[in-house]
């Protein structure tokens, strides 16, 4: 039996390549048309103009449905180990639950409104996925604990944990530094007086991105161990 066919570990291996994909993909492309600095562009600034733009709209619009499925798996999943065990409140697992979805709203915003065209919406949406998120993966740590150890490993609770902490510690720079950053275009001079703002916010946004990827990826070995089924009940 192949891994990916192990329980629900399909969802969460396939959010991390695809979002993964759809980040670097976007990046490659915007470079190769020179529509952005090779240094640490800002991720929506390489789904900007098109091409990469549609390409990047598509796959962040999948990335999202995909976070939903895996959202609400994780929601199930925790739900049933607390029916059994009690070890985690129904509220904080119903709060993790509806935060990440505001996360895969915010997803969904970023996809529709591209930034040079709808920009106050873009940056809203923007916001509304990088707080949420990093609120989700702030309660599921928490969870991760609570659960233990009728869920994942002790080690497995720690690098969930250390993803959180260091995704909430980029968050902040990430939104402070973009408040100084004045200029709108794409391409930015080293010399300029906002540059090292600038620098600053589109490394820990891109640590802050990447640090979502990697929480999901800790899902893994928790998806093998669960499926769930639609049960159709019909009324004459």
């Amino acid at each position: 039996m192949f891994w990916f066919t192990q329980g629900l570990c399909f969802l969460p291996a396939f959010l991390v390549i695809w979002a993964s994909s759809t980040f670097i993909i976007s990046y490659i492309i915007a470079l190769f048309r020179h529509d952005v600095d090779i240094i640490f562009p800002y991720i929506s600034d390489t789904g900007a103009n098109p091409p990469e733009s549609c390409i990047f709209g598509l796959m962040t619009f999948i990335s999202a449905c995909a976070g939903i499925a895996t959202i609400y798996a994780r929601y199930k999943l925790v739900e049933k180990l607390s029916a059994d065990t009690r070890v985690v409140s129904p509220h904080l697992n119903k709060a993790a639950l509806v935060v990440g979805m505001f996360s895969c709203l915010g997803m969904c915003v970023v996809a529709t409104f591209q930034e040079t065209t709808v920009t106050v919406v873009h940056d809203i949406g923007a916001l509304l996925f990088f707080v949420s998120g990093v609120s989700y993966i702030s309660l599921q740590s928490v969870i991760s604990y609570h659960v233990y150890p009728f869920g994942s490993s002790l080690s497995v609770c720690r690098a969930r944990l250390a993803i959180a902490t260091l995704a909430v510690l980029a968050f902040f720079p990430t939104v402070i530094c973009a408040f100084f950053v004045k200029q709108t275009t794409l391409h930015f001079n080293t010399g300029e007086k906002d540059y090292p703002f600038h620098l600053a916010s589109a490394v820990c946004e891109w640590i802050v991105a990447f640090s979502f990827i990697c929480f999901f990826l800790t899902y893994i070995e928790d998806f093998k161990l669960f499926t769930l089924r639609v049960k159709t009940e019909y009324d004459q």
